[in-house]
Formats: structure tokens, C-alpha cells, sequence
């Protein structure tokens, strides 16, 4: 099915084109990287972790988002997202490449992953931070590839796929809720130190993720005759309003319990993020996800708004940006003020590391164009 993929008009391999030319930029900066090392970057010893797992932060929950569309279809039988779940699936894939490529070039020398693998050690939880993701990697790819092979060839898919897909629904939730126990388990970052942590990734993963799926689908129709149906995008608006809502609540609810106790280590990260020490990029950022998040809310929870197709779009937008801003820049960079040395350590990313993550991206959106055109062909041949 991949010679689909060699089939498309001027603004296909245009397209083409420009994430290769990105790719093959952030590549040669890559390569700089390695020769010079990290310190090119922002990152210094008080700040270990900075723009690039900030990245792998944000798009395991945005991998993890392809539960909401399974758990309705298979579990309930809501075929209205029948066109949907392959998108889901092969956006997964694309998310959680983008994650492992986040991790190879935060690595000063990548080698050094083999060490994982050759030494392995269960007691650490990156080690199964590994075995998740490359597991969810290749649950995603099996599944999507099988079925839609098998839908071109007239056939349902085989019986041993929908137990994959249950078991895919439970790996969901535990890329996410692995890679907050990361966070979670380090006691010298208050702001990350919170067993509520792992349901606020998860609660943001399920709106950012579906809205980026119900922004994608909607370009998709754009440039193609595919159509995911009106019911199916109504639905998902639903599922990310209610996402969305529950993730504000739990942010809230560290606000509150900071705040109300009045335990210094608790409330300091938070006033750094809104400004309350000095004013910074990452204050402003977070004003703005402020705005941001209000303003998706207020477009999606009343129905008639949030079924205006004109609307719906920016709502996602500004609801995207807001959770990048609070759960990529904010949780890195907060977590990391004040140092456990009650110091202040400022981090910015630098433009080695935009560009370099930029060609992540690339690589990212490159693989999920490929298994797109591929899945839309197969789609217009079986309609």
C-alpha cells in the first residue's frame, strides 16, 4: 500500500518538500550538537531538562488522546468515529516518534540509550517509560496498518486485532501516567511533587489530543474528499470541552491547596509562572494560556457556539496553545524555580534547540503524511 504514498498533486510534495528541507536543517544542527555538546543549548546544571522534554511531555499525551476515540468505538459502538479511529492511530504513531526524538537528541551522546537495553534496570522508571512508548509505538502501527490492509482487500480484520486494541486502550493511559512519574517522584521540585499530577497530564492529553486530531481531520477534508461526519466531530467537541474543563479544575486544585497552606516550597513555582517574582517570557506565556483556555471554554461549553464550524477551529486553536504553554514551557521551566537551593536558575531555549526540535516535528508530521495518504487512498478505493 505505500506506493500511495509516491501519488500526489504540487501541494502534496510541496509539502513533502518543506518538512525535508526542515529535516535536513535541524539535522545539521543536530550534528553540531554533537560535536560541540549541550552546552549550545540553554539547558546548565541546575536546569537538566529543558525545550526538548518539554516536547516528549506534551505529545505522549497528544499519542495518548486515541483512547477517546477507541474506548467510545469499540466499547460502545459508537460508529460515528468509524473514519476517525484510523486518523487516531497513525497520529499516535507520528506522537510518539516525535517523543523518541525528543529523547535522542536531549541525550548528549544517543549511544547511551543502548545502556537501557544491554543493562536494564525495572527499578527505574524511565526504564519503562521505555517499554511503554516503544510498546504503544508499535500497538498503534500493528493494529492500523492490519485493519486498513484487510479493508482493502474486503475483509474484517483478524480475531486476534481487537484483544491488541483493548490491550492498547490500558498502554494508553500508562505512556502518560509513566512519563508523569518522572516528575511526580522527585521531591527537590515542589511544583511536580503532587500525587494529582498524573491525572492532570492525563485530563490535558484527552482535550489537547483530540482537538489536534479534530484540527488535522479538518485540514484533511480540506485538501481531500475524506469526510469524518458532522455527528463524529460534534462528539469529539464534547469529549474535549469535558477534558477541558476537568483539566482546569485539578490546576485549580494545586493553586488552591498551595496557596491556602502556605507552604513557601508549594506556592513559590506558581508565583514565578504568573509573574508575582519578576516579570519574564514565561510569565507572559502563561497569561496568555490563561486568556487562552478562557476563551476555548467559553466557545466550546455552549453547544450552539461550540457547534458553529466557523468558530469551532479557533476554539481549538487557542485551547491547543494553552495547554503547549501550561504543560511544556510552564511545567519544565516552573519546575525548575527555585532551585533546591531556594536560588533562581532562568532557562530559555536557545535557537539550536527550536531548530532542532523543529526537525523532530518534522520527522513526526513526515511519517503521519505518509501513513495518511496511505489510509486516504485506501479509503477512496473501498467508499
Amino acid at each position: 500500500m505505500l506506493e500511495t504514498a509516491l501519488k500526489g498533486n504540487s501541494r502534496y510534495w510541496g509539502w513533502i518538500a518543506l518538512l525535508l528541507i526542515i529535516m535536513g536543517v535541524g539535522g545539521a544542527t543536530w550534528v553540531w550538537q554533537l560535536q560541540e555538546g549541550l552546552t549550545i543549548t540553554g539547558l546548565s546544571r541546575d536546569v537538566s531538562w529543558g525545550f526538548y522534554v518539554a516536547q516528549l511531555t506534551y505529545m505522549v499525551g497528544v499519542a495518548a488522546a486515541a483512547v477517546m476515540l477507541v474506548l467510545p468505538y469499540y466499547f460502545h459502538h459508537y460508529k460515528e468515529f468509524k473514519n476517525m479511529i484510523i486518523l487516531a492511530e497513525f497520529q499516535a504513531v507520528g506522537a510518539i516518534i516525535i517523543c523518541m526524538g525528543s529523547i535522542v537528541v536531549d541525550l548528549g551522546q544517543p549511544q547511551r540509550m543502548l545502556n537501557v537495553i544491554l543493562h536494564p534496570t525495572p527499578n527505574s522508571v524511565l526504564f519503562w517509560d521505555m517499554v511503554v512508548l516503544n510498546g504503544y509505538l508499535f500497538l498503534n502501527l500493528l493494529i492500523g496498518w492490519v485493519t486498513l490492509m484487510h479493508q482493502r482487500n474486503n475483509m474484517l480484520p483478524p480475531k486476534w486485532v481487537k484483544p491488541l486494541v483493548y490491550l492498547s486502550i490500558v498502554w494508553a493511559v500508562s505512556i502518560h501516567t509513566v512519563t508523569a512519574f518522572l516528575y511526580q517522584g522527585l521531591p527537590g521540585r515542589h511544583l511536580w511533587f503532587t500525587a494529582i499530577l498524573a491525572p492532570r497530564f492525563l485530563a490535558s492529553a484527552f482535550c489537547a489530543g483530540p482537538a489536534i486530531l479534530l484540527l488535522v481531520a479538518m485540514v484533511v477534508e480540506k485538501v481531500s474528499n475524506f469526510r469524518v461526519g458532522e455527528e463524529a466531530k460534534k462528539a469529539m467537541a464534547k469529549i474535549i470541552v469535558y477534558a477541558m474543563c476537568i483539566n482546569i479544575f485539578l490546576f485549580l486544585c494545586e493553586v488552591f491547596t498551595a496557596f491556602y497552606s502556605g507552604v513557601p516550597g508549594h506556592k513559590h513555582p506558581i508565583e514565578f509562572l504568573f509573574g508575582a517574582w519578576n516579570a519574564n517570557y514565561v510569565s507572559v506565556m502563561m497569561w496568555i494560556a490563561t486568556l487562552l483556555a478562557a476563551f476555548s471554554l467559553i466557545c466550546l461549553i455552549p453547544p450552539k457556539l461550540r457547534e458553529n464550524q466557523k468558530l469551532l477551529p479557533w476554539a481549538l486553536i487557542a485551547l491547543v496553545i494553552a495547554t503547549y504553554i501550561d504543560k511544556g514551557i510552564g511545567l519544565l521551566v516552573g519546575g525548575f524555580t527555585p532551585n533546591p537551593f531556594e536560588g533562581f536558575s532562568f532557562y530559555a531555549p536557545t535557537m539550536p534547540e527550536i531548530m532542532i526540535t523543529a526537525a523532530v516535528y518534522a520527522a513526526g508530521a513526515f511519517v503521519v503524511t505518509i501513513l495518511y495518504k496511505v489510509a486516504l487512498a485506501v479509503k477512496a478505493e473501498t467508499a
